[in-house]
């Protein structure tokens, strides 16, 4: 399902049309109404067709991602993940108008309930590895070319050397914490369903979502703490969750929704 209105804009404000909805997520047919109010204090309810619920409330007149709508939209989504699977949306998805969200909920309803079978009984973990900077005693013994740079450098101290000696070292560093990342990404993805990968940079090496099987979830914990004690002196790993399945809502455009 694809909402026709989005994110908002350089302003991180936006303005919604008078019979906007503010979507929260799709659940089966059958679910119950949210109890806590919505973004903006509005009452929660939610839109049935083609055996799916979609969950809406009025949208707000100016909708921002201030702490207390980004608050009320995850206990919104906590409410509805604990009656049984549920595609989540992210925060500031808006639909026009209710007929246009009905007709996308009929357009898409295979789609939508294939993808929610996909992720019945499972949670979502997001995994991230930081670099480690104060790894360079050991990646220098062992780097012969480190090695000889650090030794000429000793030999010979001056402003460029250092430079350059310090810039091979954080690059020998980020190599080794990208390695150590391919290791535990290589161990961590046959113990979830699904794995989807996120951004990265010099820093954070490591950023993946794992759609688990709520059973297997311990199980997937003490895994990551064994990586994170054999790699901690390289990677620095932490785990968000459990979390709505976000990272695992495939949204595509209906026609109804143009």
């Amino acid at each position: 399902m694809t909402a026709p209105t989005t994110a908002a804009g350089s302003t991180g404000t936006t303005t919604p049309a008078p019979e906007a909805l503010y979507v929260y997520g799709i659940t089966p047919a059958g679910a119950r109404a949210p109890r806590f109010p919505g973004v903006g204090g509005a009452s929660v309810r939610l839109l049935t067709e083609s055996g799916l619920c979609a969950a809406v409330s009025a949208a707000p007149p100016r909708l921002r991602p201030r702490r207390r709508d980004l608050l009320a939209h995850q206990a919104v989504l906590d409410e509805l993940a604990a009656q049984g699977p549920l595609l989540p949306m992210r925060f500031a998805v808006l639909s026009p108008r209710p007929d246009v969200l009905l007709s996308q909920l009929r357009a898409d309803a295979v789609h939508l309930s294939r993808q929610l079978d996909e992720v019945q009984g499972c949670v979502e973990l997001n995994v991230k590895g930081a670099v480690v900077p104060g790894h360079f005693a050991d990646l220098v013994r062992r780097d012969e070319g480190l090695r000889n740079l650090a030794l000429r450098t000793r030999r010979r101290p001056d402003y460029e050397a250092n430079v350059r000696l310090g810039e091979a070292i954080a690059r020998g560093v980020r190599r080794e914490a990208r390695r150590a990342a391919r290791e535990v990404l290589d161990h961590l993805t046959p113990l979830a369903a699904r794995t989807v990968q996120g951004v990265t940079d010099d820093e954070q090496v490591l950023s993946a979502s794992f759609l688990l099987r709520s059973a297997d979830e311990r199980r997937f914990r003490q895994a990551v703490d064994v990586l994170a004690r054999d790699r901690g002196d390289r990677l620095a790993l932490s785990v968000t969750g459990p979390l709505p399945c976000y990272s695992f809502v495939d949204s595509r455009p209906a026609p109804a929704g143009r």
